[in-house]
């Protein structure tokens, strides 16, 4: 059976996915945007809310007193990545889920941000869903990324050196359903296409990404986080 969470115990990040519920925390200065994440966690079940804190040296004791799994973290706040570094390298099992503003919003941001060990990013603007599954994700995944990221990402190398172009959405897609092993005909159906359309969709990833043929775009994809390998829930 598995055992219930008890508000301030920590277990490793592996483990997170058999506790009863996910502790969130936020930092961040704007009261409207805690209450609102407050009220979203509180009313979401497997979640539970830890706590809020509007600078760092309040997060530092949120997280002392509490032990949260996730910490959501305005980018705002930590623009350079700093304070997620000294949270991730004190501790290793701290799972930060950078929020991104309009404006941080790119692919050197998000790059910088999981190289200073961030587990996750989500923009600021994103839809409660959205934010909700971030959440689950984030301490379960190598990197975890929102949907509408993906393109950005893609558009850059694992350093952050901006590529040949943005893939399109329908590019992302088709990306990954070739990643979960489908032949060009069975994404044509799964997407209401034509084979030949697909052919269109994969010679633009193809190019934009600088992959020499399909297994080629998908360890690529992998090794900038812009695909995340899937994982037992």
């Amino acid at each position: 059976m598995t055992a219930p969470h008890i508000a301030g115990q920590r277990t490793p990040p592996g483990q997170r996915r058999c506790q009863a519920t996910i502790g969130v925390a936020l930092l961040d200065q704007v009261p409207l945007f805690r209450e609102g994440l407050s009220t979203l966690v509180n009313r979401t079940p497997g979640l539970h809310w830890s706590g809020a804190a509007r600078d760092h040296r309040a997060a530092v004791q949120l997280h002392e007193r509490h032990h949260p799994d996730v910490l959501l973290i305005d980018s705002a706040l930590d623009p350079l990545g700093h304070f997620t570094r000294v949270l991730t390298e004190h501790d290793e099992r701290m799972v930060v889920l950078t929020v991104l503003r309009d404006a941080h919003c790119t692919a050197e941001f998000a790059q910088r941000a999981f190289r200073r060990g961030a587990r996750g990013v989500v923009p600021r603007n994103a839809e409660p869903p959205q934010i909700v599954q971030a959440i689950h994700h984030t301490p379960i995944s190598r990197r975890y990324i929102d949907p509408t990221l993906a393109p950005v990402l893609a558009a850059a190398d694992p350093d952050g050196q901006p590529t040949s172009g943005v893939l399109t959405r329908r590019e992302f897609e088709v990306l990954q359903l070739i990643a979960d092993g489908l032949e060009n005909r069975a994404i044509a159906a799964a997407l209401f296409v034509s084979v030949e359309t697909v052919r269109t969709h994969i010679k633009g990833m193809l190019r934009k990404l600088g992959a020499r043929d399909r297994a080629h775009a998908v360890a690529i994809s992998y090794r900038i986080g812009l695909l995340v390998a899937a994982t037992d829930r």
